[in-house]
C-alpha cells in the first residue's frame, strides 16, 4: 500500500509509563469533540502568546476547532486520538492523507502545559506513526509556525527534519509562517527510533 489504507479502525493500546497512572491512547469520535476543542482553547491560550497575537489565537480557534469543522474532518477521514491519563483526556493529535499518495499529515498534536515534560507528547506521535505505517503511509509531515522554538527542537528530537518554509495567507489579515517537516516511517509498521 502507498498510504491509502483505513485510519479509523480502533487500536485501544495501553501504555503505562507511572505504575499509577494508566495511559490510553484511544480513538476519537463524534461526542469527544467538544472536549478536544475545550482543550485546544486552553493549549492555545497559554502556548501560543508570543508566538501569534493574541487576535490571531482567537481567530485560529474559531477557525479550525469549530465542532462543525471538527466534525467534517473526522467525517472526510481525518483520525482524532485521545490520550487519556487515568480516564482524564490530557491530549488529543489529528491526522490522515497528506498531499500525495504515501504522504501522512500530522494536522494537530497537543498536550495539556500543566502535563509537558512527560513524554506525552512523544506517546502521541509514535502511537499516530505506527498507525500509519501500518496503513502504508512512508512518510508523515507537519506545519511547525517558526516562531515554536519548543515544537520545533521536540519534532526534530522525535527525527523530523525541515523540508522548507512557506507562508500561507489564511484571511482575516494572518498569515501561518510555518516550517514544513517530514518524517521517513518504517515499512515494518512501526516508525524508526
Amino acid at each position: 500500500m502507498t498510504g491509502t489504507g483505513d485510519i479509523g479502525e480502533p487500536d485501544p493500546g495501553r501504555v503505562s509509563r507511572d505504575r499509577s497512572m494508566a495511559v490510553d491512547v484511544l480513538p476519537a469520535a463524534e461526542p469527544d469533540l467538544p472536549d478536544i476543542a475545550a482543550l485546544a482553547t486552553v493549549v492555545w491560550r497559554r502556548h501560543y502568546p508570543g508566538i501569534i497575537s493574541p487576535a490571531q489565537i482567537e481567530y485560529m480557534l474559531r477557525r479550525m476547532y469549530d465542532l462543525d469543522t471538527l466534525r467534517a474532518e473526522l467525517v472526510n477521514g481525518i483520525r482524532f486520538d485521545r490520550l487519556l491519563v487515568d480516564r482524564r483526556l490530557l491530549g488529543f493529535s489529528s491526522y490522515g492523507p497528506g498531499r500525495a499518495p504515501g504522504i501522512a499529515k500530522l494536522h494537530k498534536l497537543y498536550v495539556h502545559p500543566d502535563h509537558h515534560r512527560r513524554g506525552y507528547g512523544g506517546h502521541l506521535l509514535h502511537h499516530a506513526e505506527a498507525i500509519l505505517a501500518a496503513a502504508g503511509y512512508v512518510a508523515l509531515e507537519l506545519a511547525v509556525n517558526k516562531a515554536n522554538q519548543t515544537a520545533l527542537t521536540a519534532y526534530e528530537r522525535h527525527g523530523f527534519v525541515i523540508r522548507e518554509g512557506v507562508t500561507v495567507d489564511i484571511g482575516n489579515g494572518f498569515v501561518m509562517d510555518d516550517f514544513l517537516m517530514e518524517k521517513r516511517l518504517d515499512a515494518a509498521g512501526s516508525p524508526p527510533r
